[in-house]
């Protein structure tokens, strides 16, 4: 849903920061801000800054930052049309209708019927579960040592005996035959007409992060087969792109989500207090599920069976988790084969343990490589070797690459440099990395100095975004040219603007992207930590140097676009002049 920016800043204008983050955090005003501890990562020591005049919101801890939209979507894993509804009706503030076609009016219809069907199936099989006729349903959970908080909980029910009984009641709550079997909770045959799969089995409630049933997952009672039977695939269930437990997991504020296997390691996992457990519904790990899991943490923990399907399994999510840019790390769980088994044996506090311990999913990789090998054989050995170092080439950054082959060649104890030829040996034949240079002793990388330059214009922003008085000092001596950073200068343009116009709001900035990590780039310009100065001439100085350096790379900028850029020979030009009279200028903060 697209709205005006005019609306959108109306919204988040009617909505003091201050008075919005205060429902969720306990704040102290100091100074000219307030201070809590981070929502967003554990600590003792107030570090989270809430600006009542930028109306912003930053972390010297974690460096989360952002405006009050920011803030719900982070902290309640909201979308931006979820956040701006919030926000709009807690101020009083009517949103412009959504204007459907006929067609997605139809489609939109149905979506919502069979949500219906689901909602009512679930009701169903609860009660089935607490009937007489689940009994023995009820009682494989209590074997299970599931208490009836977790039970509620989760929504779990029964199937009754046959497959006829959730058709006859879902016919009575006036669903039609093709919406139940569209739902995916029956099947038509010429032989027994409508009638579902999902008989005889305990009964888990899929449920997708807005805490709707979109399918169902079904563990029979016996010998039957098969032990687990998913809804199919329909308008609203996409088992790549959901993950069983993620509407609880999403809040738990752990910093980090497990990765589980089944239903029943995540159930018995949040009735132990780890609700961040999620798993995988009936299939493999998809890429879909990791990028899911990307909106809620970086640190991804693999709980998976410890038995040679699990390791498989973990091998294969660790690359879908590297894939997606998360940090993968894998629980040990011997000598038992699952969570479940886990805690029920050794207890929580000890699950907790093996979670500190979770071991680095790259040496979780090479160690169970190393197990292939006979290490005692030296043919053996060195095969083991050259799988390491190929492993290595996975690496793109060069640092990274480094800082493992260090590590490794410690913990298996090989020669680095040797380790280090043969890295490069693969990579020189197969173009998938770049050579690692051997570190020379004694000799330090020169600074980038175009880091220099980033620095001096984030400043710069932060300085003006602190004292908007500044910009017309500013405008004398610096353009937006002169902000080389595309994300800087799109911020500065907003804000030039804006001082031009007396309307200038840091947080309204950030509104203008719509991606996470933009809006958190931009955010973090008004917060960068401007240097303490006591004196009047020391602050004129500092803001001299600053203009001095944001327009010094500039014109090196410029001048490395020579002989690509026809514009760059003039921009040179004037860059030098400009450069020299700032320079010699005086700056005076009166």
């Amino acid at each position: 849903m697209y709205y005006p920016e005019e609306l959108v800043e109306e919204v988040r204008a009617r909505n003091d920061i201050v008075d919005v983050i205060s429902g969720y955090v306990s704040l102290k005003k100091k100074g000219s801000n307030y201070w809590g501890c981070c929502p967003f990562h554990n600590e003792k020591t107030p570090s989270f800054s809430v600006s009542s005049n930028k109306q912003m919101y930053y972390c010297f801890g974690c460096h989360a930052s952002g405006n009050v939209y920011t803030f719900l979507m982070k902290y309640e894993n909201d979308t931006f049309p979820e956040a701006i509804k919030i926000l709009a009706d807690r101020a009083g503030v009517k949103l412009p209708e959504v204007e459907e076609t006929p067609e997605q009016k139809k489609k939109a219809g149905k979506r919502m019927r069979l949500l219906e069907v689901n909602k009512e199936a679930a009701k169903y099989f609860y009660y089935m579960l607490r009937d007489p006729r689940g009994e023995v349903g009820m009682r494989y959970l209590t074997g299970r040592k599931l208490n009836d908080e977790t039970m509620h909980h989760f929504g779990l029910g029964y199937a009754g005996k046959n497959g006829e009984q959730v058709v006859q009641y879902l016919r009575k709550k006036g669903f039609t035959d093709e919406e139940i079997k569209d739902s995916g909770l029956a099947m038509f045959s010429e032989q027994r007409g409508l009638r579902s799969q999902f008989w005889n089995r305990v009964m888990f409630p899929i449920q997708d992060i807005n805490h709707r049933v979109i399918g169902f997952g079904g563990r029979v009672m016996g010998d039957g087969e098969p032990k687990y039977l998913n809804s199919p695939e329909t308008m609203i269930f996409d088992k790549r792109r959901n993950l069983y437990g993620l509407n609880f997991a999403r809040t738990a504020r752990t910093g980090n989500i497990i990765l589980c296997e089944g239903y029943m390691d995540v159930i018995a996992m949040h009735q132990a207090g780890f609700t961040q457990a999620v798993a995988s519904l009936g299939t493999a790990f998809t890429v879909e599920q990791a990028n899911l899991l990307h909106r809620y943490a970086e640190n991804i923990l693999l709980a998976y069976d410890s038995d040679g399907a699990g390791t498989k399994a973990a091998l294969r999510g660790i690359g879908i988790l590297r894939e997606a840019g998360l940090t993968g790390k894998v629980i040990n769980m011997r000598p038992y084969k699952d969570p479940d088994e886990f805690i029920k044996n050794l207890g929580k506090e000890a699950f907790q343990e093996r979670i500190n311990q979770a071991e680095n999913s790259f040496y979780f990789e090479i160690r169970i490589l190393s197990e292939q090998y006979d290490q005692s054989d030296p043919e053996q050995r060195t095969k083991f070797h050259r799988e390491i170092a190929q492993k290595l080439c996975e690496f793109s950054e060069d640092l990274e690459r480094e800082n493992y082959l260090q590590a490794i060649a410690e913990k298996y104890m090989i020669r680095p440099d040797d380790l280090r030829k043969m890295v490069i040996g693969y990579a020189s034949q197969t173009g998938i990395a770049r050579p690692i240079p051997r570190p020379r002793s004694g000799v330090q990388n020169k600074s980038d100095p175009s880091e220099s330059g980033r620095k001096s214009q984030r400043l710069l922003i932060t300085w003006i975004g602190d004292d908007p008085s500044l910009y017309t000092i500013v405008r004398k001596y610096i353009s937006l040219e002169d902000f080389t950073e595309e994300l800087y200068r799109k911020v500065a343009e907003k804000m030039f603007v804006e001082l031009d116009n007396g309307q200038f709001q840091p947080a309204g900035i950030i509104s203008m992207f719509e991606d996470e990590e933009e809006q958190r780039q931009a955010a973090e310009l008004f917060h960068t930590t401007l240097p303490e100065l006591s004196t009047k001439q020391e602050r004129e100085r500092a803001f001299h140097d600053i203009l001095v350096s944001v327009k010094r790379n500039s014109y090196q900028y410029y001048m490395a676009q020579l002989g690509t850029d026809v514009n760059a020979v003039k921009k040179a030009v004037e860059g030098k002049k400009a450069l020299e009279e700032l320079q010699r200028a005086r700056i005076s903060l009166e």
